[in-house]
């Protein structure tokens, strides 16, 4: 077996030249001794750097379904296994969705998130999202991004042509480890409604959530996949077990291995908007601003059905790393 490249500044000089770093170097990355962690940060930063300088883009989602799934995802509080006590309702009105466009405005998100809970959305549904994001869209100069489970060709292309820029179904974990998170679909659906997704010309998003029993080699093989997939966007989830769910009580990361695995992503998706997502508060805790040097995304305020942080405590990290809020993401 050849070396791993373990000079990681000289490693991310070759990607920002076009080099592709090798599924070794990758895992090189995510199994770094800790001591290594600020130098494999100052690496992924030249990256980061090199495509996105010091900006960060802002995302806020607002839940428009909550709960009544009939999927039965482990990690997911709004599934039809979840015992968890949360929020569940119907749509919200196409008035409160585009109330919620100018709180993203409020708190400087640049990208507005419409997501429902459920299988894959009715006619009905495809109609009501499509008229509010007509208003958004007359009113306001937000990216659009909705993510409304699993589509067909018909309604991706519906969201397309009204405007809706960037479509959001996440992989969620490795080809291998997803017979243990779901049983009501398959990886292979995902990647199927990713796939129409580019086809109908919405940007793809697409990403993971780390800590749902993954080897370091598939969370490895994650970040192959969605390079392979061309996801533009990569939000990296990291699991925040919520009582009442399958994966209750599970707490397999640390800030540090956190930190490694953004980088990995970074050095794998080098040009690609990464973004630290759901229970990053949780698992990065205190060092959630070094996050930054890899990731140049996050979501502001609440998630689906847990809390984020003040969105003021945000904006104070990344005034406090010297960054700037790229409040436009268009």
């Amino acid at each position: 077996m050849k070396a791993v490249q373990t000079d990681w500044k000289a490693l991310a000089q070759g990607v920002v030249q076009g080099y592709k770093v090798t599924k070794e170097e990758a895992l090189a990355i995510v199994q770094a001794p800790d001591e290594e962690l600020l130098a494999i940060l100052n690496a992924a930063f030249i990256i980061r750097h090199h495509y996105y300088g010091k900006k960060v883009k802002l995302n806020m989602i607002i839940n428009t379904k909550s709960g009544l799934c009939p999927e039965d995802c482990g990690y997911c509080s709004q599934s039809i296994v979840s015992e968890a006590p949360i929020d569940k309702y119907a749509w919200l009105t196409k008035e409160k969705i585009v109330e919620g466009a100018q709180e993203s405005i409020r708190r400087k998100a640049g990208t507005y998130c419409i997501v429902a809970s459920g299988r894959r959305p009715t006619n009905k549904e495809i109609d009501h999202v499509i008229e509010a994001v007509k208003e958004i869209r007359e009113t306001t100069d937000l990216k659009i991004c909705c993510c409304l489970g699993f589509l067909n060709e018909e309604h991706a292309s519906k969201l397309a042509a009204v405007g809706v820029h960037r479509y959001n179904h996440n992989l969620n974990t490795s080809q291998e480890n997803y017979k243990n998170i779901a049983s009501t679909h398959t990886y292979e659906d995902r990647v199927d409604t990713v796939e129409k997704v580019k086809g109908s010309g919405m940007s793809p998003c697409s990403g993971a959530i780390f800590g749902m029993g993954e080897s370091d080699k598939e969370a490895v093989e994650i970040a192959f996949s969605l390079q392979q997939l061309d996801a533009d966007s990569i939000p990296c989830n990291f699991l925040n077990s919520i009582d009442g769910t399958p994966l209750e009580g599970r707490a397999e990361l640390n800030p540090r291995k956190c930190l490694k695995l953004l980088a990995m992503m970074r050095f794998v998706n080098p040009a690609k908007e990464i973004r630290i997502a759901g229970g990053r508060e949780v698992n990065l805790a205190s060092l959630q601003p070094l996050g930054l040097y890899a990731a140049n995304s996050i979501f502001v305020g609440d998630y689906l059905t847990t809390e984020g942080q003040e969105v003021r405590a945000d904006w104070k990290i990344i005034e406090d790393l010297g960054f700037e809020i790229e409040e436009c993401a268009l």
